[in-house]
C-alpha cells in the first residue's frame, strides 16, 4: 500500500551553520570563476572584442568611421553630371548652332599648350565641317602670363571690326613676342581702323567681359588652359588629335 513518509533531512540540514557557510562562499566563487572562463574562451575562439587596452586595437584595419562616406563626399555631385554653358550673342563662335557637338575652349593667348592645341581644333574644323562648333572664352593666366589679358581684351576690340578669329590665329602665331606695340601691329596688318582700334584698347572696355569669361571658366571648372567643355564634359590640356578625334567620332554616332 502506498504510505506517505516524513522527509529526511539533507547533509547541509545536518552540518554546523559556520562550515557550511564557508562552503557555500567557496562554491560560489569556484561557479563564478568557471563561469568567467568559459565567457572568455568564448570570446577567443568566437573572435569577440575584449577591451584590453590600446594594443587590443590593429592600427591597418579601417575603422567603421573611416569606411563611411562623409556628408559632404555624398552631397557632391557627380563627376559625370553635364556642365551646362549658356553661348551668348558675345561669345565668337566657328560653326553652326545645330552642330551635333559644341565644344567651349577656355584659352590664354599667351599659353604654348593652347598654341600646340590651335592646330588640332583647326583640323578639327575643317574635317568635320558643320557636325562641330568651336567657341572660344578668354582664360588668362595673369600670374604667368603677364600679356594674355590686354591681348584678350584686344582681341574684343578686333571682333568690333568683325576680325576676332584673324586677331586669334595672328596672337597665337606671335605669343611669344607679344607687348603693346605687337597688338597694335597686328590690327594694322588685318587692315582695321587702327584709330578706332587704339581708342577701344586704350579704355579698357572689355575688360570686364574678359573678367566674365575667365570666372565662367573657373564655375565650369578650369584651372588651366587649354580647358575645352565637349558637350559638357570637361577635357583639360591639349590632348593628342586622335584622342580629340575619339570623343568627337563617339559623340557624333552617339
Amino acid at each position: 500500500m502506498y504510505t506517505e513518509k516524513e522527509p529526511g533531512k539533507n547533509w547541509l540540514e545536518t552540518t554546523p551553520s559556520k562550515t557550511a557557510f564557508i562552503f557555500g562562499l567557496i562554491l560560489g566563487l569556484a561557479v563564478a570563476f568557471i563561469i568567467g572562463f568559459f565567457i572568455l574562451l568564448n570570446l577567443v575562439l568566437g573572435g569577440g572584442k575584449l577591451a584590453l587596452g590600446k594594443t587590443a586595437t590593429n592600427s591597418n584595419q579601417p575603422t567603421a568611421a573611416a569606411n563611411a562616406p562623409s556628408a559632404a563626399a555624398a552631397q557632391a555631385p557627380s563627376p559625370s553630371a553635364p556642365i551646362n554653358i549658356e553661348i551668348t550673342d558675345s561669345d565668337h563662335v566657328r560653326g553652326p548652332a545645330n552642330a551635333k557637338v559644341t565644344l567651349v575652349e577656355f584659352s590664354d593667348f599667351q599659353c604654348p599648350f593652347c598654341g600646340r592645341f590651335l592646330p588640332s581644333l583647326q583640323k578639327l574644323l575643317s574635317e568635320y565641317g558643320d557636325q562641330v562648333r568651336l567657341v572660344y572664352r578668354h582664360f588668362p593666366l595673369d600670374s604667368i602670363h603677364p600679356w594674355a589679358r590686354p591681348a584678350a581684351e584686344a582681341s574684343e576690340c578686333a571682333s568690333e571690326q568683325g576680325k576676332f578669329w584673324e586677331y586669334h590665329d595672328a596672337l597665337f602665331a606671335k605669343q611669344d613676342e607679344l607687348s603693346e606695340d605687337v597688338l597694335k601691329q597686328i590690327a594694322s596688318d588685318l587692315k582695321l581702323n587702327t584709330n578706332t582700334f587704339n581708342d577701344c584698347y586704350s579704355s579698357g572696355k572689355y575688360r570686364q567681359e574678359v573678367e566674365d569669361d575667365y570666372q565662367s571658366g573657373i564655375a565650369a571648372g578650369a584651372r588651366g588652359t587649354p580647358h575645352t567643355i565637349i558637350n559638357g564634359t570637361g577635357v583639360s590640356g591639349a590632348i593628342p588629335y586622335d584622342q580629340l578625334k575619339g570623343i568627337i567620332d563617339q559623340l557624333i554616332k552617339g
